[in-house]
Parts: structure tokens; C-alpha cells; sequence
């Protein structure tokens, strides 16, 4: 299934989930049902300094997005959260692109001393505590043509029960219908030199997009220490890419999914001012850069420290590091294969939210080092206005998965309303 297709069809999903509740709630006039809608809309716009590496790249693009929520609640354990997304780009069209970011009916009570939910629909699952790279994060797919740090995900149809107690909460995932990883056209930026063709994806799953991904997790804290164990048996979120020759003189890359085994840990202790870090995977089934498949394990440890009210104001200060190794080192196919993280935010804690955010991320392998920068503030209780600039400073030939970016440094700009 295409990436046009599997948008549409969760779209349209999405859509009958909505008019299904509505005629529910206009049905039963009598029950007493509570609603709230927000959202927010944003105009964006992003430059890129540097002349491009590719032939119909472009130095800018501009659009907007619309992120509407409605939620839906009635007197008993019973709530709907529908949460569609949309944006428009003038000018890469994988960049304009529709999902269902949420749209699921939630169930909740008590069993004994403990309590239950249970979500059936599409939702986003978060795991994780690095500032940089979530390498436990594996539930919902990511939008890389939302944001190329991958941090924005998907929607995902899933079945999600969670049990909790003063033991811990345990959750379980059936998990089907699995997303493509979105990818810029030819004429965006930060892509590889060959174009990504979703249309010629493939499985290593005979049942395709439909395969049954299990996933679980158990997490407590422990005093000072929050603690989470996973576990992940399915398709995979991140392709390996195949060439494949659609003409004589136009190789490209057609994304292949496998089947994968994961475990996981994260872990985060906080001790006064400090937040150590820590994130651990061991996964088997995946392909290396060579397209060989190999059972690794990689790591994100880190930390924190932040300065409360320095210079006797209301500003706090917080310094941060994380070191991120991909046991595959020079044969893993993402960026972090042995990298440095440093950086610090500055929340000023005023009216108006400003924070600034500044950070370097160093390869210590290949010497590629990418600068970043961040701020945000309120302009009205409604508007905001965010920016943010990713610099990069070096990128060494060697360091095959990042060179094709190498002139896509950037600049961009956004103006947020919030309703």
C-alpha cells in the first residue's frame, strides 16, 4: 500500500470514528455529555542558506498546519479524544500531508486495589527520557518530513490495556496496520542523493501492513528512580533501503520493513538538582548500512543539572550531556552511531514562557558536528512564535548517512495560535 493510500484509508478511519461518535452524542440527548475543543494553528516558513546538493531542491518552503482536538467525556469511565492533522507545503508535496494523530475510545474503572484502562483506536505512545534520541520509542512511526530530529510520530492503530497499583503499571500493545516513515520529495531538503520511493515499499512479513505487533511495558518509581522495562516483537519503524533500477539512469531507494525483536530500559534518577539519564536497547532482525542483518545493542547515557534562579532572578539554567553508541558503530544506518551531546536551556520563567535552547551534537567517530538552536515565547495568551536553527558545522565524507545533508543547514520561523 502506498503512502497516498495508507493516509487516505486512516483518514477516512478517522473520519467515520468521528461522525460515529457525533451521532452517538446527538442520539442520546439524554446522557449529559461534556466536550472541549482546542487546537492550535501555525504558520511556518524554513531557509536554507546554502545552495543545494541535488538538482530541484529548493532554498525555502512555506505553508501551514492545522492540529485540531476534540474531546468527549460523559458522567461514567468513558471518553473519546479525536485529534486530526493537517499541513500544507507550497512547495515539496510529501511535505503537505494529512494523518489522525489520535482518534480513540477510552475505558477506565478499578479492579480491586488497582486501577485499568483500555484505548481502542489510533493513538501516540511516548517512552523515554533522552533529550536527543529515544532509542526505547518504538510503538508509532516517525513524520520525518514533519521534523528531521524525528521526534514527531504518527498515528498508530493499536489496542492498549494498562494496569497500575502502588506495584507499578504494566501496559500491554496489540499493534496493527503499520505506517510508512514519511520522506521529503525531490524537491525538499534534508533527503539522500537517491529519491525514496514509497510506493515500491516491501515486508519481510507475509501479512504486510497488516501484521500484529505485540509490544509490553512495566514501569515504577522507585523513590528517587523511575524505571521502565519494554519489550517489542514486530515490524519495524525504521526501513533498511533497497536499490531498485526504475530506469536505466534513475536508481532509487525502495524502503524495506523487517520483522524485529527489541528489548528495553530507560531509567532516570534524580538526585537534587541532577537528572541522571539513561536509555538501553538490544535488538535482532534489523539490517545494518550494509544491508546485512545483525543483532546489536546500543545506549543513550546522560545527565542533567540545572541552576534555579541564577543571578538571583526567576530564570533557571539546566546544562545537558548525553553520549549515544550504536554498537554497530561504522555499519549502523542512523546518525547515531557514536555521538556527543552538549547543551544547555535557559527558561526565563516569565509571563510570556521564553525559553532558548542551544546544543552540539559532535560524531566522535567521523568529526561531523551539527549545531542547534531553539526559542520559543508568548506574544498573547493565543499567539507564539517559535524559532529554531540547525547548523551544520562539518560533516565528514566518510560519514555516509549524514553527507547527503551536508548543505542543509537552516532557518526556521513559526507563528502559532492556540485555541
Amino acid at each position: 500500500m502506498g503512502l497516498r493510500t495508507a493516509m487516505r484509508c486512516v483518514w477516512q478511519g478517522g473520519r467515520r470514528i468521528v461522525l460515529a461518535v457525533l451521532a452517538v452524542c446527538l442520539a442520546d440527548a439524554a446522557a449529559a455529555i461534556d466536550y472541549q475543543f482546542s487546537g492550535r494553528t501555525s504558520m511556518e516558513t524554513r531557509w536554507f542558506p546554502r545552495s543545494a546538493s541535488f538538482e530541484d531542491q529548493r532554498n525555502y518552503n512555506a505553508g501551514f498546519a492545522v492540529e485540531p482536538q476534540l474531546f468527549l467525556e460523559d458522567e461514567e469511565n468513558f471518553s473519546v479524544t479525536i485529534a486530526p492533522f493537517f499541513r500544507y507545503d507550497a512547495i515539496d508535496r510529501r511535505y503537505t500531508h494529512v494523518d489522525v494523530r489520535e482518534a480513540y475510545l477510552l475505558l477506565n474503572g478499578s479492579l480491586g486495589e488497582n486501577e485499568w484502562e483500555l484505548r481502542l483506536g489510533i493513538d501516540r505512545v511516548f517512552w523515554g527520557v533522552a533529550e536527543v534520541h529515544n532509542l526505547v520509542n518504538i510503538i508509532n512511526q516517525t513524520d520525518l518530513v514533519e521534523d528531521p530530529d524525528e521526534k514527531t510520530k504518527l498515528g498508530q492503530l493499536m489496542a492498549h490495556s494498562t494496569l497500575s497499583g502502588t506495584w507499578g503499571v504494566a501496559e500491554l500493545f496489540v499493534v496493527s496496520f503499520h505506517r510508512l516513515r514519511t520522506f521529503p520529495g525531490p524537491a525538499g531538503r534534508l533527503r539522500p542523493a537517491l529519491r525514496i520511493d514509497n510506493d515500491l515499499a516491501t515486508y519481510e512479513s507475509g501479512a504486510k501492513e497488516w501484521h500484529l505487533d505485540f509490544a509490553a511495558r512495566y514501569s515504577h518509581s522507585l523513590g528517587p528512580l523511575d524505571l521502565g522495562l519494554s519489550v517489542f516483537d514486530g515490524t519495524n519503524r525504521q526501513p533498511a533501503m533497497k536499490f531498485v533500477p526504475v530506469s536505466p539512469t534513475e536508481p532509487v531507494l525502495a524502503p524495506h520493513y523487517e520483522q524485529i525483536l527489541q528489548f528495553g530500559l530507560d531509567a532516570q534518577l534524580t538526585i537534587e538538582s541532577w537528572l541522571l539519564k539513561l536509555e538501553a536497547i538490544h535488538r535482532s532482525g534489523a539490517s545494518n548500512l550494509a544491508n546485512k542483518k545483525e543483532s546489536y545493542a546500543a545506549f543513550v547515557v546522560g545527565g542533567e543539572y540545572t541552576f534555579t534562579g541564577i543571578f538571583e532572578s526567576d530564570a533557571d539554567l539546566s546544562l545537558l550531556s548525553e553520549w549515544i553508541v550504536d554498537g554497530r558503530r561504522h555499519r549502523a544506518n542512523n546518525q547515531y552511531q557514536n555521538d556527543l551531546f552538549l547543551g544547555a536551556s535557559l527558561s526565563l520563567n516569565d509571563v510570556q514562557g521564553a525559553s532558548f535552547t542551544l546544543g552540539m551534537v559532535v560524531d566522535l567517530d567521523y568529526g561531523t558536528r551539527t549545531l542547534s538552536l531553539e526559542f520559543e515565547r508568548r506574544l498573547t495568551d493565543a499567539l507564539s512564535v517559535e524559532a529554531n536553527a540547525v547548523l551544520m558545522l562539518h560533516v565528514d565524507r566518510d560519514d555516509t548517512v549524514v553527507y547527503a545533508t551536508r548543505r542543509d543547514s537552516f532557518v526556521s520561523l513559526g507563528l502559532i495560535y492556540s485555541f
